[in-house]
This record gives structure tokens, sequence and C-alpha cells, in this order.
């Protein structure tokens, strides 16, 4: 099973940009989809982005959809969201996540593993 490792979070201003960042360990990267969900207080985890395993397949919540762009390189075993043009509703704990097949996610139940999170906060 990947273990992940996410990173890049913090505190910006709304209209400011940031870059997460999820480490994944193990030598079956390449062959796993991987996506990044998050979680706002008091809602549900909720799917932000999905990536395939070759990186030529993606699919966005239509809340980020032209904001955000998903990538990965598996030759460094990490995925990133780039996050632009941030808004408050935004803020959440984000999670990378992995999906145990090569197709892309497309939903927050598509994944069956996850990091610990990693906090954005957006100011407005």
């Amino acid at each position: 099973q990947v273990q992940l490792v996410e990173s890049g979070g913090g505190l910006v201003q709304a209209g400011d940009s940031l870059r997460l960042s999820c480490a994944a360990s193990g030598r079956t990267f390449g062959s796993y989809a991987m996506g990044w969900i998050r979680q706002a207080p008091g809602n549900e985890r909720e799917f932000v982005a999905g990536i395939n395993w070759s990186g030529d397949n993606t699919y966005y919540a239509d809340s980020v959809k032209g904001r955000f762009t998903i990538s990965r390189d598996n030759a460094k075993n990490t995925v990133y969201l780039q996050m632009n043009s941030l808004k408050p509703e935004d803020t959440a704990v984000y999670y990378c996540a992995a999906r145990a097949t090569s197709a892309t996610a497309r939903r927050e139940a598509d994944f069956g593993s996850w990091g610990q999170g990693t906090q954005v906060t957006v100011s407005s």
C-alpha cells in the first residue's frame, strides 16, 4: 500500500497561489491513479482533482476548474496541486489520495488511501 505525505499548505490571501506536493512511498507509484480531496470545518470530504497513472488525463471538481492544476512526476513519486486565484471558500485541509487502479478518479469514494493532510487557509 502506498504511503502519502503532503506539504506546501499555509496561510495566503485571496487571489494568491499555492502549490501542494505529495510524496509517495513504494515502487508501484506509477500504477496508481492519484488525486486530491479536501475537508473544510463542518463539511464532508470533497473531491478536488484526479489524475491517471501516466498524467495525461485529469478531472476536476467544478468549484476548482480553471484555477487548480494537478500533475505528477512518476520519477520522483510525487503528485502536485497548483492552486491559483485562491478564494476564502478554498480554505480546508487538503489530502493527497491514491487509487489502486490506473484510471482517473472522479469522486472521493474512488480513493483507497489518504495522507495526513495539509492545511490551506485563504483570508479575504
